[in-house]
């Protein structure tokens, strides 16, 4: 399969082109200089690659600094998806196009109406969520519309190995490493209370692959493992892991306008069309990710092999959970 993956130079479209090509797939990445904002570039470049499949990762990541900047998370993340969906109709046969969206869209919702399903509605409570919300509509038009085969995933948290540092558990691991070099007690943490549905990095483009196979066009699907944890019982683990005994002081400066009390989603459509289960356990995905910034920081080689470019406004798009 020729697979065409745009944001392949972000964390998450890093690990997906390795797993793409480690399945035997031809793997096409859109030069990183071209913004997907700019629609007669980016007609060109899928229309010269023809791929089977586009796997549509670059996006405006960010979900607390989109509230500074809410024009460019949406002219990135819907006006980008638009000039992409509209130069895969040019091509023919027509590519499978996965996009990704976010649990983020859900907004906040009442604990007793979890895990959420892909039936619940969208409400979104951020600029982000709500640029991701348009993109999934443009997605839904280019299927009913024009009968693009087009699929949406809302991957909830996204962890692993290579997350940019403005998310919240490599932002974590880096003041661990720092405090425990500088002899210190305490690190600045922002709002723990929160809970999360998490999934490794490694687990979930697993499943994006599975879902261009197997997934039905038109048909919305959630990544998440099912569970939710604390960020503060997380964040517990990750210190076990560094083996740092640290308090962890609130610092307001690294909260948010609107952060969701609660998120876990239900996996059961993901599972039902692909057969797809999570396979690596929370504390490894810690671990790996530890590892990965103490020794990014230490300026040896890193301990976990794999991809892990910066984010950027390539970056794929991650759920709730932001910077720390």
């Amino acid at each position: 399969m020729k697979a065409l993956v745009t944001g392949a130079g972000g964390f998450v479209g890093g690990w997906l082109a390795a797993h793409l090509m480690e399945a035997g797939d031809e793997v096409i990445e859109l030069d990183p200089e071209l913004d997907v904002r700019d629609g007669d570039g980016l007609a060109s470049a899928i229309t010269s690659a023809r791929p089977d499949a586009i796997y549509h990762l670059a996006g405006y990541s960010h979900v607390g600094q989109s509230w500074q900047e809410p024009q460019a998370a949406f002219e990135i993340n819907a006006l980008g998806t638009l000039n992409l969906l509209q130069a895969a109709r040019s091509v023919e046969p027509a590519p499978r196009v996965l996009l990704v969206s976010s649990a983020d869209v859900y907004g906040e919702v009442d604990e007793a109406s979890l895990p959420l399903a892909e039936t619940a509605a969208a409400r979104p409570a951020t600029p982000y969520a709500a640029s991701k919300v348009s993109a999934e509509f443009l997605g839904v038009q280019a299927y009913l519309g024009y009968g693009l085969p087009v699929i949406t995933v809302r991957p909830f948290n996204h962890i692993g190995p290579g997350q940019h540092e403005s998310f919240f558990f490599p932002a974590l691991a880096r003041r661990i490493v720092q405090a425990i070099d500088a002899g210190a007690s305490a690190i600045p943490v922002g709002n723990l209370a929160a809970r999360r549905d998490f999934t490794d990095v490694r687990d979930a483009v697993r499943s994006y692959r599975l879902l261009i196979e197997r997934g039905l066009a038109g048909e919305v699907y959630n990544v998440c493992s099912g569970k939710d944890i604390s960020l503060a019982e997380a964040a517990r683990l990750m210190l076990a892991v560094a083996g740092a005994s640290l308090d962890l002081e609130a610092d307001e400066t690294l909260m948010r306008p609107v952060d969701l009390p609660v998120l876990r989603g239900d996996p059961g459509k993901l599972r039902a069309a692909t057969g797809w289960e999570p396979a690596i356990p929370l504390a490894t995905s810690l671990e790996d990710l530890y590892r990965r910034e103490r020794d990014t920081l230490s300026g040896s080689a890193a301990a976990v092999t794999g991809p892990g470019g910066s984010a950027g406004s390539a970056a794929a798009v991650t759920g709730p959970g932001g910077s720390a």
